[in-house]
């Protein structure tokens, strides 16, 4: 019909797509409860979709998309969440990842029509970065640029306002969350600022080291990189947003890993991510001697799926190869009696 305007999926996944559901979370009886925002329940399994909606719709909006094609520098749950929104767009989305990005992301990306770029692990992601704004310029690329974009938190402003709605009490005395850009936590505690409510915003750090091979996407989980000196929304609310308070809480490696395998065996098929911020928030309630009846949130930001490579999945490899190998014992055993009770029923 003349005038009508045809919606997309993509109009449609904007408008529709909220809510993630918002659980209080009790591994222990004697600690303090926790509320978990499942952001791993997003179409493509994290919080990054949040972003990656937002930013290209508005990107769309304003004209910044006439080249058809989206490059940016991510390490793992963004690059996926821009491929998956891209798809639904109809553009060409690029990646530019540090060597060492577990096999399961690159899979799910090109299997959404994405490509990617490598730079050197050495190079980290300051490398990926330059690459990233090296092919935006030579090819004038729209570079979402996550690690400075304010749009990435103001991506976050909706899930805090959901939260809100969420929470029984509509109150939260603490939002704690590992940082990687900085748009999630920066994000929320706007959110919370803005609708008159006192809300702690706690940086949760890792302290002791990082054992090799383990892919944990949050850069905060990476002891002695980035966070002193790599510049995000964070650190630039830090500087310039005196409104805000956050405060540090730091949990051991060890610590966020086993609460990672607590919360699988809870039912919650989420990233080692989502341990770090459950144990933090838990460790912070602790430390502070909160009220019972105080209010802590956090979210579980992605998928196991995409670590299953790493180093946080070999011991349920393991396990897994191990009662394979005790089934296959089991068959052949039985296999062979019947053998023997067919031969001796022949000699009879």
């Amino acid at each position: 019909m003349m005038g009508t305007t045809i919606k997309t999926d993509f109009d449609y996944l904007v408008e529709q797509l909220d809510h993630t559901p918002l659980v209080p979370v009790l591994l222990d009886d004697h600690v303090h409860t926790v509320w978990c925002k499942l952001e791993f329940m997003n179409p493509s399994g994290s919080i990054k979709d949040r972003i990656a909606r937002h930013i290209l719709h508005k990107a769309g909006k304003e004209g910044l998309l006439k080249s058809g094609h989206v490059v940016e520098a991510s390490s793992g749950s963004t690059s996926i969440a821009l491929a998956h929104v891209c798809a639904l767009m109809g553009l060409q989305f690029t990646a530019v990842l540090p060597e060492g990005a577990s096999e399961e992301r690159l899979w799910t990306m090109v299997a959404l029509g994405a490509q990617f770029e490598l730079v050197p692990s050495s190079s980290g992601m300051l490398g990926a970065i330059e690459r990233a704004e090296q092919l935006a310029k030579d090819n004038c690329w729209f570079f979402v640029k996550q690690f400075e974009n304010t749009e990435n938190a103001n991506a976050h402003y909706q899930t805090g306002i959901e939260i809100i709605e969420q929470i029984p009490s509509h109150k939260i005395d603490a939002v704690v969350s590992g940082i990687g850009t900085g748009g999630t936590l920066v994000g929320l505690a706007r959110c919370f600022k803005q609708q008159d409510m006192d809300t702690l915003a706690v940086v949760a750090r890792t302290e002791g080291v990082r054992l090799p091979g383990t892919d944990i996407e949050c850069c905060s989980l990476i002891p002695g990189t980035m966070m002193e000196n790599f510049p995000n929304l964070y650190t630039t609310a830090l500087e310039n947003e005196r409104g805000l308070t956050f405060k540090e809480q730091k949990v051991s490696y060890d610590l966020a890993m086993e609460t990672t395998k607590r919360l699988w065996a809870k039912g919650y098929p989420v990233g080692p991510s989502s341990g770090f911020n459950y144990a933090a928030a838990v460790y912070y309630a602790q430390q502070e001697n909160l009220a019972e009846d105080s209010t802590i949130v956090t979210v579980f930001p992605d998928r196991m799926e995409r670590y299953f490579s790493t180093a946080s999945f070999q011991d349920i490899k393991h396990k897994t190869a191990t009662m394979i190998r005790e089934k296959e014992n089991e068959k052949l055993k039985r296999e062979i009696k019947q053998e023997i009770l067919n031969e001796l029923s022949v000699k009879r």
